[in-house]
Formats: structure tokens, sequence, C-alpha cells
């Protein structure tokens, strides 16, 4: 074996350890970006408190064989939503509960005294890979807190129930399974006003989220790139070392 041989076989050796190192790098990128994408999610992610406002929650699949067939959102009812009306959606069966309130809540549209407490989207399929948007109009949205948690159940046509009703806690990291969450800010949009905003902000609510997310794709795609060079490389100085 010539010198140059014996030279060349460790460092082929080397390139094939950082292969599979960066290959290994690269599929964490993908599998951290994943749990980012199967989460349900509230668009817009904020709104005025007391305003009215149309809320889509985004339902993704995240089982590789199965369908989700059921999704059962708790609505708050602390802080009650009087008025809360919900979209059809073609195949899906929609079921409304309602509960009495111990203290009507009176508003520019009269005094009411149930709440919608539960809303249950069943009988249609969220294949695979797909996804289901589901909307409803709440009006108004309730004053005196920060924020909403619509706490949903997720079951999938294998038995698997997932329960996205996790909150999140200052300082540690996202939970595993976090609830919807409608962030309220101060003040009483003018309906005008908030007809106008509505899109804008919808669309830079998804912008930002289809960014990272399609960041994350970019990292995990660049990193299985070097990881392929590199494999390539060094078979082709492997040939050249039986070769020579």
């Amino acid at each position: 074996m010539s010198r140059t041989g014996r030279t060349r076989r460790p460092a082929v050796r080397a390139l094939s350890r950082t292969a599979v190192a960066v290959s290994a790098a690269a599929a964490g990128v993908v599998l951290l970006a994943v749990p980012a994408l199967a989460h349900i999610t509230v668009t817009p992610n904020s709104a005025p408190a007391g305003s009215a406002a149309v809320l889509t929650f985004h339902v993704p699949n995240e089982q590789p064989t199965a369908d989700t067939v059921k999704v059962d959102m708790q609505i708050p009812t602390a802080h009650p939503i009087v008025s809360l009306l919900v979209k059809p959606v073609a195949g899906w069966t929609i079921s409304v509960k309602t509960i009495n309130l111990a203290k009507p809540v009176v508003t520019d549209d009269g005094k009411f005294t149930q709440a919608v407490s539960e809303i249950i989207w069943s009988g249609g399929k969220i294949a695979p890979g797909q996804f289901q948007d589901f909307e409803v109009s709440a009006d108004p949205l309730p004053s005196g807190v920060s924020s909403v948690a619509f706490k949903a159940i997720q079951t999938y046509s294998n038995g698997v129930v997932v329960p996205w009703i996790d909150m999140p806690v200052p300082g540690q990291p996202e939970p595993a399974h976090p609830a919807p969450i409608l962030t309220l800010t101060k003040g009483t949009a003018n309906p005008q006003t908030a007809a106008l905003t509505d899109k804008p902000a919808s669309s830079a609510t998804a912008s930002s989220g289809s960014g990272s997310d399609g960041t994350a794709r970019v990292l995990g795609i660049a990193g299985v790139a070097v990881a392929l060079l590199a494999l390539a490389t060094a078979g082709l100085r492997r040939r050249r070392d039986s070769g020579g």
C-alpha cells in the first residue's frame, strides 16, 4: 500500500463520520420543526377586549396513518362570550353546548342569560398531511382579562386522543400540547376600523408563522444537502484510493 493511500483512508473515514453527524443534526432540525406545525392555533392571535371578531382555529393532522375525526373545543365561561356563532363546515356535524349564567350579561344587543361552553365538530375527517380551519364569530370578546384560552381535544380514527390544554408558564419552554390562546388588548375597536384591520392582522400572523416554519424547513434541507455532499465526496475519494 502506498503512503498516499494510507493517508487518504483516515481522511475518508473522518469525512464519513462528519457526514453521519451532519445528517443526524439535519434530521434533528427537521424533527424539531414538526411539533411547531402540529399545534392547534387561533387567528388572529390578539384582538381588542370587548370587540367583535371572527376567530379561525387551524387544526392540522399530526398522525401519519390516522384521520382526525373529532375536535372538541371548550369555551371559557368565567368571562363568557355571550354571542358565539359557528360557521358550517362541509362534511362536519356541529354540536353546541350552553350553560346558564349565574349573572346575566348585558350588552348593546340585550341581556343574555346563557353562553356557549363547548363546541364539538365531528363526522368529518382531516387526513394525514392535511388541515382544517374552523371559524366562529365572537361578539363581544370578554373584558377584564388579558387572554382567553380555548382548550381543545383532538380525536383520531385510531383512538389516539390529544389534549391541547397546556397553559404556558413564564420563563419555561413551550408546553408539549399548548392550548390556543387569544390575547386581549386594551380598548374596544371601532367596528369599521376592525373590519379594515382584521384581514391585515390575520395575514401578518399567518406570514410570521409561515416564516418561522419555512426557516426550519430551509435549515433542515440545507443540513441534508451538506450531508449528502460530504458522503459523495467520501465515496469519490474511496474509489480513487481503490483505483490507486
